[in-house]
């Protein structure tokens, strides 16, 4: 995932692909529903759980990514980019319960097996669901390549598993309609379950990760020291310290500058490797201190002594 802060058509696709699930989402609950109400399958209720819950958390996404998106205010000077984390968390805690609650239906289902009915309308619906779902998922895919966005990749999330249930729920509704195999309905549903539990934990890791501003990735650091240093006269780079808020960075660092040049050419080197860095980072929060080469004393607070990495 490209950690690259997005430029406004970015934001602007970011924003369209968050829309797109909500629509999928609500085209695949009225499916799921007529095709559940129909066959009284485990499977599709399992499904048609995990697609209402897809609706809610794409509602909580495309508010997160427009706000996420809004420019620093008086109140919020690093800009409001953990709108994204927080959606992800949402959108974890969501997809938890609804495995929970899916796990209890499958395993009373198996302890009291029931006749699926209907099963070719079941699996006409779950085809679709299929399709559906996976052109949503190459369309958030190709947004995320570009955008980096947490709240997508936690919606993205939501829908993988969207996937892998569909595709569990076919078998199991295929099974138990036209071998009489009722069993294998309820066990697809306890495997949706499992696959999204497994999936909140992800989802729950990499939100945390920018909550807890968790450094950027060593590729992306060393990218920032190569842009930063690119400059002969920048003679290096001490206390980088990075951070992903949304679809933002923040990056600041202190460059070693000969102690003999003037603040005038010292601002207009440190002015030059920002440029840089914006090139690769457009929505970049950079801060640059100046030290002389030699002659800089430990300075910035108890966080100045980070351990270097």
């Amino acid at each position: 995932m490209s950690l690259s802060a997005t430029s406004p058509e970015t934001r602007a696709a970011t924003r369209r692909v968050a829309l797109l699930s909500v629509a999928t989402a609500a085209i695949l609950i009225v499916v799921k529903a007529i095709a559940w109400r129909a066959s009284g399958s485990v499977a599709i209720l399992a499904s048609l759980s995990d697609s209402a819950l897809d609706l809610i958390a794409s509602l909580i996404t495309v508010y997160a990514v427009r706000y996420a998106a809004e420019p620093p205010d008086a109140e919020h000077r690093f800009g409001h980019g953990k709108a994204e984390a927080f959606s992800s968390l949402m959108q974890g805690g969501l997809v938890f319960a609804s495995g929970a609650l899916i796990g209890r239906e499958a395993i009373s289902a198996l302890l009291h097996p029931r006749p699926v009915e209907h099963g070719l309308a079941g699996v006409i619906v779950m085809v679709v669901s299929i399709a559906l779902t996976l052109g949503l998922i190459t369309a958030q895919t190709r947004v995320l390549k570009a955008s980096g966005s947490i709240a997508i990749a936690g919606d993205r999330a939501h829908y993988a598993a969207d996937l892998a249930s569909n595709a569990v729920a076919l078998v199991g509704v295929a099974a138990a309609a036209w071998l009489g195999l009722s069993w294998v309905d309820a066990a697809a549903g306890l495997v949706v379950a499992l696959w999204l539990l497994w999936g909140a934990v992800g989802v729950f890791r990499e939100a945390s990760a920018q909550l807890m501003d968790r450094e950027l990735p060593e590729i992306e650091r060393e990218r920032i020291v190569a842009l930063a240093v690119a400059d002969p006269r920048v003679l290096g780079v001490h206390q980088l310290r990075t951070r992903a808020s949304g679809p933002y960075v923040h990056m600041q660092m202190h460059a070693d500058l000969a102690a003999d040049i003037s603040l005038a050419e010292a601002h207009s080197i440190i002015v030059a490797a920002e440029n840089r860095l914006l090139e690769a980072f457009p929505s970049a929060d950079i801060i640059i201190h100046p030290d002389p080469r030699g002659l800089a004393e430990k300075h910035g607070g108890v966080f100045s002594e980070s351990v270097e990495g």
